[in-house]
């Protein structure tokens, strides 16, 4: 039986061997697995050569974008990931739901300000922050999410090292830096010295998004009772800052509470 041999168009294979190749090298990813297919489409579909590299193009573009992004939410260290929408705005006794709604605009970022969520344990403060943050990514900016207590630690021992400039770089590189749990444990004066540089240096150069279960009178006490540096530190942090107050229970005794 005389065997059947495939019909191909003299030098199509060769040169899409040779498309492959390339667009391996430029490693444009996208088109290199999707050009056949959409060679065939646009034959079907009767496409123009125009259409057909747009379609294409437009499919690079995406791709490149959703690395960006996922690429930005690697590098801001997220603990998990939280979007407004999972917020349940039901559950504090009070929130100012169209002020918060607002800064998800994100125009603090463009103006190098600060927002500082203050509340109580449990009232969901570390998730707006988290999902400010993550809105960010998605947006473009670069984010660092850190605690006040990480930050002091890696500072320390950088310093310890002789490696302080280069450390504090890490913190003050980001479009947005996110401090979370500023108040809950207490900071000695070289700590409290330490996260001062952070948010000196930032000042007016970079948004600061901060989360404390302290109100402003109470943070001498988070300091060491140091109330010339933490006045020096709000004057610097409350320049350009918008306070976000929550109040009510935690969250995390809802079943409680309501059981």
């Amino acid at each position: 039986m005389k065997k059947l041999e495939r019909k191909t168009t003299p030098g199509i294979e060769p040169a899409a061997d040779s498309l492959r190749a390339q667009l391996a090298s430029l490693k444009l990813t996208y088109l290199l697995e999707h050009f056949e297919s959409l060679t065939q489409q646009a034959g079907a579909e009767q496409w123009s050569h125009l259409e057909y590299l747009a379609r294409l193009i437009e499919g690079e573009a995406h791709r490149r974008e959703d690395r960006s992004i996922q690429r930005r939410v690697g590098h801001a260290r997220f603990p998990v990931l939280k979007t407004l929408d999972q917020f349940d705005w039901g559950w504090p006794k009070k929130i100012n739901r169209p002020q918060i709604q607002n800064l998800f605009r994100l125009s603090f970022i463009e103006d190098n300000a600060n927002v500082i969520f203050i509340s109580n344990v449990g009232l969901g403060k570390s998730h707006l922050s988290i999902a400010l943050g993550h809105t960010a990514c998605l947006r473009g900016y670069s984010v660092l999410f850190t605690t006040a207590v990480e930050i002091i630690n890696s500072l320390s021992a950088a310093q310890a090292h002789g490696n302080l400039k280069r450390e504090l770089r890490k913190y003050l590189k980001p479009r947005l830096l996110q401090i979370d749990e500023l108040g809950y444990l207490p900071i000695d004066k070289h700590g409290a010295d330490l996260l001062f540089q952070v948010i000196s240096q930032r000042y007016e150069r970079g948004a600061i998004v901060l989360t404390t279960n302290r109100a402003y009178k109470h943070w001498p006490e988070i300091f060491n009772n140091d109330s010339t540096l933490t006045s020096a530190l709000l004057d610097r942090l409350l320049h350009h800052a918008e306070t976000v107050l929550i109040e009510g229970k935690s969250y995390r005794m809802k079943d409680q509470i309501e059981g």
